[in-house]
């Protein structure tokens, strides 16, 4: 499988002046004014985007042919798939910070700009690799295999925002409040700029997409060598996934067969990866497993609920700043404009 890419200059300028111009219609007119996301409309967005990810692939079939088609598809469904389980990461550190709902989105909108950017560089680096050093095919496979048989083994995830290394130098070294103030994520107090706990709940989010990109990244270079693929494939799934939080966040403990459904695809991408000299696994095989596996680990957890669904965290405090320890969750202030 080659490297050459369908991707002209004027495709990935008009590709990211498109995503640019979608983030800026979401933020500056559909959420302007910070409010809770309800169902209806956490909905209406994610068929929106699942919609032109669809249209994109129209596209794609039709401009590059049906082989490309289904690489965009294929590598599609899995970064979507990945992307669910962030959602329950994010759905923790929501609780532990003690998130207002209404400033959730604010922090998912720029959390999701900022994975966009490192997704772009993880790729970037990723394809120059695979073309400088073909053996690191190889080590993305054998990585993507471990992940998959301790995703399997893991029973349950628990994650401690407060352990995040990035969230504890951030806390160390940046001036904070222990209050929120609106959906800003800075204020000015005696002539200094602080952080509110807005920001930092940002970094915990930042810092843990850029966990998932190792595992994400490596996936899809297993279903494609096309950098303009990879990169289009991820930002579409990136871009659902906001909405797609809103829908999900309420129902992620239904979904217990989930993680072992993404186990088994990560071990069956690592493994084509691991066996690509010797064999090619062809597109249309990997999109079926990919689709297959996910799907009956869905339908699975819906026919075979949990005896004991776990409870989500409740949000009952909010880490304090100042790093002597955790503080009672802090009244919220009624909503701001900007």
């Amino acid at each position: 499988m080659g490297l050459e890419s369908i991707g002209t200059p004027l495709l990935w300028v008009g590709f990211t002046l498109f995503v640019l111009a979608m983030l800026a219609l979401d933020l500056g007119v559909f959420h302007r004014r910070a409010h809770e996301v309800r169902m209806a409309e956490a909905l209406a967005w994610t068929v929106v985007w699942i919609v032109l990810a669809l249209a994109f692939n129209v596209g794609v079939y039709f401009w590059f042919g049906s082989h490309r088609a289904l690489e965009f598809l294929t590598g599609y469904l899995i970064e979507k798939a990945l992307s669910v389980d962030n959602i329950f990461v994010f759905l923790v550190i929501f609780s532990y910070f003690a998130v207002p709902p209404a400033f959730q989105h604010r922090v998912l909108f720029w959390g999701v700009l900022g994975a966009l950017v490192m997704r772009a560089i993880f790729i970037v680096v990723g394809a120059a690799l695979l073309q400088r050093f073909h053996w690191v095919i190889y080590v993305f496979g054998a990585f993507l295999v471990f992940t998959a048989i301790k995703l399997f083994l893991q029973r349950a995830s628990e994650v401690h925002p407060e352990r995040n290394p990035v969230f504890l130098l951030f806390r160390r070294m940046v001036p904070s409040v222990s209050d929120y103030r609106g959906q800003r994520f800075v204020v000015k107090e005696g002539g200094q700029w602080r952080a509110t706990p807005l920001l930092l709940v940002l970094v915990c989010v930042e810092a843990t997409d850029l966990v998932f990109a190792v595992d994400s990244i490596p996936a899809i270079f297993a279903v494609t060598r096309d950098p303009f693929i990879v990169y289009t494939s991820n930002i579409f799934a990136i871009l659902g996934l906001r909405a797609l939080y809103f829908v999900l966040a309420g129902m992620m403990a239904r979904f217990h067969y989930l993680r072992v459904g993404l186990a088994i695809v990560l071990g069956f991408v690592g493994v084509k990866m691991l066996i690509s000299e010797f064999y090619k696994v062809p597109i249309t095989l990997s999109l079926a497993v990919v689709a297959g596996v996910l799907s009956v680990s869905v339908v699975a957890s819906w026919l075979w609920p949990p005896e004991v669904a776990r409870p989500i965290p409740h949000a009952a405090r909010v880490a304090d700043p100042s790093g002597d320890g955790p503080l009672a969750a802090p009244e919220v202030p009624a909503q701001e404009p900007e």
